[in-house]
């Protein structure tokens, strides 16, 4: 499982990169700029990501190669993804002042969009290698 969880780690980093640096950077400036940090905690954003690569596998992506179901991965990749992004996002904006709603359901979208493609895309690789 070592490999599948490098392997999904790589997937979701390559993808969620290009997300935030290039395709949905200006627009989390332009609706959060107020709150946004002028250089990111890195260690905090590391340990999310080897926090929520954990939960895909065991909640998505074993359960799944065990099926043998891409189908499977691709569906539970996005109820998971979500569910991960509804926590923080709806949590956020329940609590903290001015939190726009429109970043709300973006981030739902693409968490759900993000988890579904890695789960699918990690999926197939790891079944293409093995």
């Amino acid at each position: 499982m070592i490999k599948l969880y490098f392997l999904t780690l790589t997937v979701f980093l390559a993808i969620d990169g290009l997300w935030l640096t290039l395709i949905a950077k200006n627009f989390y400036a332009k609706h959060l700029g107020y709150l946004m940090s002028k250089t990111p905690n890195l260690a905090a954003a590391g340990i999310f990501y080897l926090i929520y690569i954990v939960a895909m596998l065991v909640f998505v992506l074993v359960p799944a190669i065990e099926k043998k179901s891409l189908m499977q991965a691709i569906t539970m990749g996005a109820l998971f993804g979500l569910c991960a992004y509804a926590t923080y996002d709806l949590t956020n904006l329940a609590t903290i002042k001015d939190w726009p709603l429109l970043i709300t359901v973006v981030d739902l979208i693409w968490g759900t969009t993000l988890s579904a493609l890695v789960a699918g895309v990690s999926f197939s690789i790891y079944k293409w290698i093995s």
